[in-house]
């Protein structure tokens, strides 16, 4: 699975790498960002919900 964030429509509020910190964090310029090519298995389930709970719905994992 890969998850990847249109960052143009990020708001930068964090939800992301709270909800699953193995795949995305915030970057300098305050927007979220992917940082594994691969979503490890272990962490599918977050990374979903990561996506499932963006209240801008920018994050998309497939």
């Amino acid at each position: 699975m890969k998850a990847t964030i249109d960052r143009s429509g990020c708001i930068g509020c964090g939800l992301c790498p709270e909800i699953c910190p193995e795949v995305f964090e915030m970057a300098d310029d305050g927007l979220a960002e992917v940082i594994v090519d691969e979503i490890p298995a272990e962490a599918e389930d977050a990374a979903q919900e990561a996506a499932e709970s963006c209240p801008v719905s920018v994050i998309t994992v497939e």
